[in-house]
């Protein structure tokens, strides 16, 4: 059991990956993340277009001054992050939703670079998380239609 009373597994590797929460769950796994000796980053996904969300990314992560600002460049340095501890990582993201409807192309490719990056790192055997905050209702609407 963590210091936090939270025992999510978030050490293990296997288990990383990316995950869709609600908001009000990303300060709880903030605090786990950090019980489990992870380095936790939050980054906010609304307002904003592809070269704002991949500079948030970037700030919140220290990215070299060399960042692409580009897809690539995004994955690249996720895969790298050899300027930080190699603890972990878990990626907290908020209003996943704002992204989703104004920028759906972007959102889909985020989460394709965010699972590859998961799995890069568990071959590495280290967890790479990525928490994406979505709006209650489309839990709702997922929970409707698994009861149709």
């Amino acid at each position: 059991m963590s210091e936090s009373g939270w025992e999510l597994g978030l050490a293990d590797a296997d288990n990383a990956g990316v995950y869709f929460v609600t908001s009000e769950d990303l300060d709880t796994l903030g605090v786990a993340a950090r019980d489990a000796g992870l380095q936790v980053r939050r980054v906010d996904l609304g307002g904003g277009e592809k070269h704002q969300i991949l500079l948030r990314i970037a700030t919140a992560l220290d990215f070299p001054r060399t960042f692409g600002q580009n897809w690539d460049a995004l994955s690249d340095s996720l895969r790298d992050l050899s300027w930080l501890p190699n603890a972990g990582i878990a990626l907290l993201f908020d209003n996943g939703g704002a992204l989703q409807q104004s920028e759906g192309d972007a959102f889909d490719t985020l989460l394709e670079i965010l699972e590859e990056t998961a799995q890069d790192w568990c071959e590495r055997e280290i967890p790479f998380w990525s928490f994406i905050a979505l709006p209650e209702s489309v839990f709702d609407e997922i929970d409707a239609q698994a009861s149709e």
